[in-house]
């Protein structure tokens, strides 16, 4: 691989279009080289123009000669779903957690696989893995399995497995921990005033467990932790990615940003600055959402501080690694997909959300 195409896999960027892939979308892949593609709900029509799009960008991505394409999504049930109608709804993960049934989460697991893999997507930003601890919380809570770390822990790890036997990528989110936040790192930067000992105590607990279980991705957040490190958010302190995810877990696979065009980041930082300062602290994939723009700078700004010496090529080598070697685990292609038949699926997630009633969720 040139350089330029090992900087291009380290960029999960957003993009325009709902059909097919525009002239921009085109040139991230092809002149960039992208290692993947994030889409949502303004992505998504219905079922038809969905797989026709991800189809479309698989067969320009294997033009181009890249390596297979990630084609993500956040689908985690409840109010975040981003599927089409056509699809029977999946509920957030509350409901599943006040089940305390292992394999009701499983099958969660199962069945959130089953929908993304059906339209041609490989990667699920999913199971939270937060821990629903502030109530006053504005972006986590229902999303959450519950308010405990091994409740969470139990009914996670096992959302994660389901998905891990259906052959899709589980992104677990959003390390070290969103549940005790009281800012949506979307509009702006929450700060959360937790020494490590403390979040080694909650937080960690379940991340700690899904990595014993070689967790496939973790996405790290927008969250500054004054008393750990005062001088940079979770996603990109050398503190908190290398010090203790890499260090103290042992983390050795592939480290996701959350998206870095949110507020947290836009508001009170440099996106070029900010995006090298992830790779230094030990990220590999950053996820630049919302267009050529945005995708076009970070990867820039990589390859400028690989060739001024600020960045290593062996560092970016090692994310590379990883990076590949997520892919050639979960044998990904750029093959098409037919539009999926619904059917079977929809029938049963329907019968799995009666089971999940019946348990009491």
């Amino acid at each position: 691989m040139s350089l330029e195409e090992k900087v291009g896999q380290m960029i999960l960027a957003g993009f325009e279009g709902r059909v097919a892939p525009d002239a921009a979308t085109l040139r991230m892949i092809r002149e960039d080289h992208i290692g993947g593609v994030i889409l949502y709900k303004n992505n998504i029509a219905d079922t038809a123009k969905m797989t026709k799009l991800i189809n479309a960008i698989k067969a320009a991505n294997a033009k181009a000669g890249n390596a297979p394409i990630f084609v993500s999504v956040d689908q985690e049930g409840g109010k975040v779903s981003r599927l089409p109608a056509a699809y029977e709804k999946i509920p957030e993960a509350a409901v599943v957690g006040r089940t305390g049934d292992e394999g009701l989460a499983e099958r969660m697991g199962n069945l959130l696989a089953r929908e993304v893999r059906s339209a041609g997507f490989n990667v699920d930003f999913a199971p939270v893995l937060d821990i629903n601890s502030n109530p006053n919380n504005p972006v986590i809570g229902n999303r959450s399995f519950g308010a405990s770390a091994e409740l969470v822990e139990r009914a996670g790890l096992a959302v994660m497995r389901g998905m891990r036997d259906q052959g899709v990528i589980s992104v677990v989110k959003h390390f070290p921990g969103h549940g005790d936040t009281a800012v949506d790192s979307h509009l702006d930067l929450p700060v959360l005033n937790k020494t490590a000992d403390q979040l080694a105590k909650l937080e960690w607990l379940p991340f700690k467990a899904a990595i014993g279980q070689q967790a496939d991705a973790v996405m790290v957040a927008h969250i500054l932790f004054p008393k750990i490190d005062p001088d940079a958010p979770a996603s990109f302190s050398k503190v908190i990615i290398g010090d203790q995810l890499r260090g103290k877990l042992g983390y050795k696979g592939v480290v996701i940003t959350d998206d870095m065009t949110m507020g947290a980041i836009a508001k009170h930082y440099n996106l070029a600055e900010a995006s090298v300062k992830s790779i230094e602290a030990g990220s590999d994939i950053l996820l630049a959402a919302h267009g050529y723009d945005v995708e076009h700078n970070v990867y820039k700004a990589l390859l400028s501080a690989v060739k001024s010496g600020r960045l290593s090529e062996a560092r970016i080598d090692e994310s590379v690694k990883r990076i590949l070697t997520l892919k050639a685990r979960y044998e990904l292609t750029d093959a098409a997909t037919s539009v999926p038949k619904l059917a079977s699926l929809n029938a049963d997630i329907a019968a799995w959300r009666k089971a999940v009633e019946k348990a009491g969720g």
